[in-house]
């Protein structure tokens, strides 16, 4: 039905000139892409033709989704150089090519006032409007007079139901929602590295996808030819993720977690787990020092002069020039496999010295070719053998001698102990390696060849990442810049760093200045409140996370665990919006199972191999950090505490249990709760 509103029909009427156009831009890049698009030779042709459908993806619409979210019009009155109404979106809108755009994306310079404009800055800003939508038709508007008086405008019930809106499927992006103090952080200069230290709900993770959005619009030249990359805890993390950058228009962003990179980067298969102890002395930033020296103690002492033998003569280098070579090629500070290459040219060179000295003028052939020569090959290769890394850290692993001599003065003896495989595979093939192993290997193929850099990193989760895997990402932003993002008080594995100055140093970027954010706008504040109890015994550096959500939240805390009180709490939850999370210690998730599927309750099993359907997501509560559900279930959280290796690990992961909840939280108990929850 058409509104009463005058100002709502108008506003109606514009939403739908929009879509309408965003649908002819779609098929115009359409009909370029599929037509004969020529250029002028073939390369040229086919960059043209990836860019064509780079864009039709771009624009592809989702009738449930407005092309615009908001406006600001523009006033003399409040600073602004003419008076003028823009429209926001997640991209730009125009009915024709040269004409007024009907919406402009989010990332403009003129979009910033709409998160930052207020009474007292309004920026040449006199009227902010919101909107509200349902099935992605307009329902509502809201103005903020940005001329009033400061404190004259009051908080937005529209921006309040788009944060308290019930999750359902992926994550969804924020482009409406996002606040002042996360604006400044998403439209950062490319050449800013960030720390965001985020309590539960207050929206890193969306901070960072949409820094990463921001920056492919802002320096889409530069970092289409360096790349960006997202870094993610598990493959669950980066399934729910998945559409947010794409939702935004971006679709060039590659997506791993940290294993699954370094198994495409050196073509291993993860298939081993070391015992913790273990994988902390592998984790430790000084195995890179021992990698370092296992690789350059491949180098041999000359002991013999280098003959060449040339038309009738043989031309002689000696043992001392040989090793001057050597070491000025280490001096150089080069990769251990660059400098390999080198050798032969260096040591042709010597040759070519010794001809010019007899009155001969070789010229750049001649080196060339006394590079080429037998003598030198052989001399280049038994001095600087050719290193390969798996067969290098198998040996550190495998072979005591080789272990002791790299390790000497930098591990202790119950440390190299402890590194040697009791029983070790036969040959690099049968090799099972594991997440600590694939750090290691990087390192060993950084050390042979320099390891392209990104133009940017964002990192996620990254409270949780070993120093050696730090290094590892740091090496891929030597060039670049990075955001990191994570909650110290979320920290789950034995070998985190516990520190962000620390974790930055490993990434190769300590003047990075770390930004906290703790105004929650995901969690009840009921929520927030009874999990930060565990704050002062795993956390106690850290401000406490506030909620800024009207609503308190659905609580309770039940002291019973049996069947019956879950399946009823489950049945009073599940017809409610949005999704519903059981959330609980790995080993009890058989009987979860069993339980749901004898009361015939449709679920699914995060990680699984065949997940199933079914309104209850099961979460086994390693896999539940990143994750968010609209209504949540945990039982027995001193199990989920007992799981982990030490009680402050499984403190901090029942942290981030009890802060997986948008709307309610039940907690069920039969034994007694943790004393840290008070």
């Amino acid at each position: 039905m058409p509104s009463t509103d005058p100002v709502l029909a108008a506003e109606a009427a514009h939403l739908h000139r929009s879509r309408a156009a965003l649908v002819a831009m779609h098929e115009r890049a359409g009909a370029l892409f599929d037509g004969t698009v020529t250029a002028g030779d073939a390369v040229s042709t086919a960059y043209l033709r990836q860019a064509l459908f780079r864009r039709m993806v771009r624009l592809q619409t989702d009738p449930a989704t407005p092309p615009f979210f908001g406006r600001l019009d523009y006033r003399r009155e409040a600073g602004a150089g003419r008076d003028e109404s823009l429209h926001l979106g997640r991209q730009h809108v125009t009915a024709e090519a040269g004409d007024e755009p009907l919406v402009i994306d989010w990332r403009a310079d003129m979009a910033r006032p709409f998160y930052r404009a207020s009474p007292t800055e309004p920026v040449g800003v006199g009227l902010r409007r919101r909107f509200g939508f349902a099935d992605g038709e307009l329902t509502a508007y809201e103005d903020e007079d940005l001329t009033a008086p400061a404190g004259a405008a009051g908080d937005s019930d529209i921006l309040q139901a788009e944060v308290e809106r019930p999750r359902s499927g992926p994550m969804r992006d924020i482009v409406a929602t996002i606040q002042p103090e996360q604006d400044l952080l998403v439209r950062a200069d490319l050449q800013t590295s960030l720390c965001i230290q985020g309590a539960p709900g207050t929206g890193k993770t969306a901070v960072g996808l949409h820094r990463a959005a921001y920056l492919l619009y802002a320096f889409a030249e530069q970092l289409r030819r360096a790349g960006v990359m997202v870094i993610g805890p598990n493959d669950s993390f980066l399934s729910y993720i998945g559409d947010v950058l794409p939702a935004l228009g971006e679709i060039e962003v590659e997506q791993y977690t940290i294993d699954s990179l370094l198994e495409r980067s050196l073509g291993a298969e993860l298939r081993g787990v070391d015992p913790v102890e273990v994988a902390m002395i592998k984790s430790d930033a000084r195995m890179a020092q021992v990698i370092a020296r296992a690789v350059w103690n491949n180098l041999a002492e000359p002991t013999e002069n280098l003959v060449v033998p040339r038309g009738s003569r043989q031309w002689r280098v000696p043992t001392y020039l040989i090793a001057e070579t050597l070491q000025n090629l280490r001096d150089r500070g080069v990769r251990y496999g660059a400098a390999r290459e080198m050798l032969p040219m260096r040591l042709a060179h010597q040759v070519l010295l010794r001809m010019e000295a007899a009155g001969d003028s070789p010229d750049d052939r001649v080196q060339a070719a006394v590079a080429r020569s037998k003598p030198v090959k052989d001399c280049a290769k038994k001095l600087w053998p050719q290193v390969d890394p798996r067969k290098l850290i198998f040996a550190l692993l495998t072979d005591e001698v080789v272990l002791r001599t790299a390790a000497e003065g930098i591990l202790d003896e119950a440390e190299i102990a402890a590194l040697l495989i009791d029983g070790p595979p036969r040959s690099v093939r049968s090799m099972r390696w594991s997440s600590a192993d694939l750090a290691l290997l990087d390192a060993a193929a950084d050390e042979l060849y320099r390891t392209p850099s990104y133009g940017h990193l964002i990192i996620d989760e990254a409270q949780d990442l070993s120093p050696m895997q730090l290094r590892a990402l740091g090496r891929r932003a030597s060039s670049g810049s990075v955001t990191l993002l994570g909650d110290l008080a979320q920290a789950t594995t034995a070998w985190s760093t516990g520190s962000w100055p620390v974790a930055l140093a490993h990434l190769q970027q300590p003047e990075t200045r770390v930004s906290e954010l703790t105004a929650g706008f995901r969690v009840p504040a009921s929520v927030i409140e009874y999990a930060a109890r565990l704050l002062p015994s795993i956390a106690p550096e850290l401000a406490p996370p506030h909620s800024v959500r009207r609503g308190d939240g659905d609580f309770a805390v039940i002291a019973s665990a049996d069947g019956d009180t879950l399946l009823r709490g489950i049945r009073e939850r599940i017809d409610r919006p949005g999704t519903l999370g059981l959330i609980c210690a790995d080993r009890r998730l058989p009987e979860m199972a069993g339980l749901l599927t004898e009361a015939a309750v449709d679920f699914r099993t995060l990680g699984a191999a065949e997940p199933g359907e079914g309104a209850v997501e099961l979460v086994p509560a390693s896999l539940a950090k990143g994750l968010e559900f609209d209504q949540v279930i945990v039982v027995e959280p001193a199990e989920i505490v007992e799981a982990e290796a030490d009680e402050l690990t499984g403190l901090r992961r029942l942290y981030v249990v009890l802060t997986r909840a948008v709307s309610g939280l039940l907690v069920l108990h039969e034994r007694p709760l943790p004393a840290a929850l008070g």
